[in-house]
């Protein structure tokens, strides 16, 4: 393990600690804790582990936790029974807690909700007799795996999704965020690859965003107008790093332009590397550009802290700390208007109260043993 640390902070952390707000939600600062599957909810309940591994960051400075994956109410929304669910009373109780106990301790939370697509083999766990769902039903590989979603088959999620929003907000969660990223459901109808239907869902970038847009319409009508949905988007996918999108800031314009008609009031921009230029030509990332072509609030994330790309972490790959020195010039420019921390903040509950500090010496390298608990 190196540590690639070499030259304490020389840019004021103070743009990280500026409060945000934006209509009903009040953060204290501009850290987001980022989604990460854990697996730690048998039978997909989250237990006092969970409550308390979200209660640990909101204690320690975090402004906005967005939690884990969660499962909308959908037979093949899965092939983990550890993840959890937002659906079902066990469920819906075990995040009732983590709410109050994140509130309690002065921070906010939102749940990411989540349906895997294709990216599930048939015959998985927990519901091995259900068939795995997608645009087209297509692997990210292009594999005709099974057939593409009926009309029935996408108004069923897109109910479930706008019923676990209502929940959501009935169990008092401050908002939701929903996955349209990394390869999963609602990705594989933005991405040409694995939606090829020639239907209204399909065909051109404005009629691939057709069912994001029900989904969040759905969910805006299931919470009202004054409640955020965040919505994650990414040009990479799972296995699949070099995906993209929309390959020029006209085409990405045609993508977000329906989303924010839709409903949608902050975009999280995911990328693997937050200084990496989306476009040639400029040296805005992706939530930049983003926050540029939309004028909605971004989130950056993308190895926040650390020496090596998140992936290395599935890899079996550790990773030192390294400065956030870009991080701050960037957000001091209002490039874009929240940073979210994964495998940092994974690693080291304190990292917030640290990097408030100026405690840079102090934080801790990411491990792979630190995906197997939750600290």
């Amino acid at each position: 393990m190196t540590n690639s640390r070499t030259n304490q902070e020389t840019n004021s952390v103070e743009a990280l600690f500026k409060p945000f707000t934006l209509g009903n939600l009040s953060l204290a600062n501009r850290v987001v804790m980022a989604p990460m599957t854990r697996a730690f909810s048998p039978e997909a309940v989250p237990g006092q582990d969970v409550v308390d591994y979200y209660r640990r960051r909101a204690e320690n400075g975090v402004g906005l936790i967005i939690t884990e994956g969660t499962l909308i109410n959908h037979p093949a929304a899965t092939d983990n029974p550890n993840i959890p669910n937002i659906h079902g009373e066990a469920a819906l109780a075990g995040w009732k807690r983590v709410v109050d106990a994140v509130h309690e301790a002065g921070g906010r939370i939102v749940p990411q909700l989540w349906h895997v697509g294709m990216t599930r083999k048939n015959g998985s766990l927990p519901h091995p007799e259900a068939l795995s769902i997608g645009p087209s039903g297509l692997t990210l590989t292009g594999e005709q795996v099974n057939e593409p979603m009926t009309q029935a088959d996408i108004d069923q999620v897109v109910e479930a999704f706008a019923q676990a929003a209502a929940d959501a907000k009935r169990i008092g969660f401050d908002g939701i965020e929903l996955h349209g990223a990394h390869g999963y459901l609602i990705d594989q109808f933005l991405w040409e690859r694995t939606n090829q239907r020639t239907d209204k869902y399909g065909g051109s970038m404005l009629a691939r965003t057709r069912f994001a847009v029900e989904v969040i319409e759905a969910c805006r009508r299931a919470v009202g107008p004054d409640f955020p949905i965040i919505i994650r988007l990414s040009q990479w996918k799972s296995a699949e790093y070099t995906a993209k999108l929309a390959d020029t800031p006209e085409l990405l314009g045609q993508l977000l332009a329906p989303l924010v008609e839709a409903g949608v009031d902050i975009f999280h921009c995911s990328t693997r590397r937050f200084w990496e230029p989306e476009f040639e030509g400029s040296e805005l990332n992706f939530a930049g550009w983003v926050k540029q072509l939309t004028g909605k609030p971004t989130i950056t994330v993308g190895s926040v802290g650390l020496d090596d790309e998140f992936m290395g972490s599935f890899r079996g790959k550790s990773a030192g700390t390294a400065d956030i020195n870009e991080l701050l010039v960037r957000l001091e420019q209002n490039e874009f208007d929240l940073v979210a921390i994964g495998r940092a903040l994974l690693v080291d509950p304190n990292w917030v109260e640290k990097v408030r500090d100026g405690r840079f010496d102090e934080l801790l390298p990411f491990t792979v043993d630190a995906l197997k608990r939750l600290y």
